[in-house]
């Protein structure tokens, strides 16, 4: 658990640091050049080391172990910086589509130069080598707020894929396809920031765990040939793992000691399972239902 929160903690440092030295470069060529989809590569960037910030900041809590005010730790903390994440991805893609829309219908002068193809250049290969990195993070910890920073820096290298493309078309005179392009990467933005926003608000709204690891604990379960009867199954999260709550029954015959014994060695099995932080079992008697 603690490498898990370290891993995370470098991750988020590492990409302010990557982010930052981005943002100066383009927001400095973009600028000075009348771009709209370097200026809109740029404000991204920005958007990038907000969300590496939330990462660190967000890890930071949700490495605090349980106390007696929070008893099952703090992990959702993982879960609510995701989602200032994903609230300022929405709002800053829904300004710059703005802009982008003013500067296409306005017309837009872009100065050319050899920089932005540079700047571009240095974007993709700086954003692919982080990508790879958390993507391999993220596999290993599977944490959301390494997600919310994979999918970040995935989206910047097709996103200064096609700025390169627009600053090329500008050579032969073409300048709307910057606007079309400064669109096309806000709407991107957003379209990532909803779906991060989406999943961080199941969780911090109690979603259930999935399908196939309640068949995983169903098939556990079912292996104890003493239990007659499953009564009922939920579950809460508490970050990226789950509070499962059983309720099961045995013959009335058992003894208290037995049927403590099973309940204990079915906690132990479900909870040694990858996103089940504690399993909590209660047993009742069987009582064979009357047909009526």
């Amino acid at each position: 658990m603690d490498e898990r929160f370290e891993i995370t903690k470098r991750t988020g440092i590492v990409g302010i640091i990557g982010n930052i030295f981005l943002l100066v470069i383009k927001a400095t060529v973009g600028f000075a050049s009348k771009s709209q989809s370097m200026i809109a590569d740029s404000v991204n960037s920005a958007g990038d080391i907000f969300a590496s910030l939330m990462t660190f900041i967000g890890n930071k809590i949700a490495s605090v172990p349980g106390d007696e005010d929070h008893n099952f730790g703090h992990g959702k903390a993982e879960y609510i910086f995701s989602m200032f994440i994903a609230i300022s991805m929405i709002f800053v893609s829904i300004k710059m589509i703005i802009d982008a829309i003013i500067a296409l219908f306005k017309g837009n002068e872009i100065i050319f130069s050899w920089w932005l193809v540079l700047v571009s250049i240095i974007t993709i290969i700086t954003k692919l080598s982080l990508f790879i990195y958390t993507k391999a993070m993220y596999k290993k910890y599977n944490n959301i707020l390494l997600e919310a920073n994979m999918e970040d820096h995935r989206n910047d290298c097709i996103i200064t894929t096609f700025t390169l493309i627009s600053i090329l078309l500008t050579l032969k005179g073409i300048n709307w396809f910057d606007s079309i392009v400064g669109i096309g990467i806000s709407a991107w933005i957003c379209k990532t920031g909803i779906g991060i926003f989406i999943e961080s608000y199941n969780v911090l709204m109690d979603v259930s765990i999935d399908e196939n690891t309640k068949d995983t604990i169903l098939d556990l379960i079912h292996a104890y040939k003493e239990v007659k009867e499953i009564n009922e199954i939920s579950s809460t999260p508490v970050g990226y793992q789950y509070i499962v709550f059983l309720t099961i029954s045995v013959d009335g015959n058992m003894t208290t000691y037995e049927s403590h014994k099973l309940a204990d060695g079915l906690e132990k099995n479900i909870t040694g399972l990858e996103n089940v932080y504690k399993a909590i079992v209660h047993v009742e008697p069987f009582v064979e239902k009357e047909n009526e």
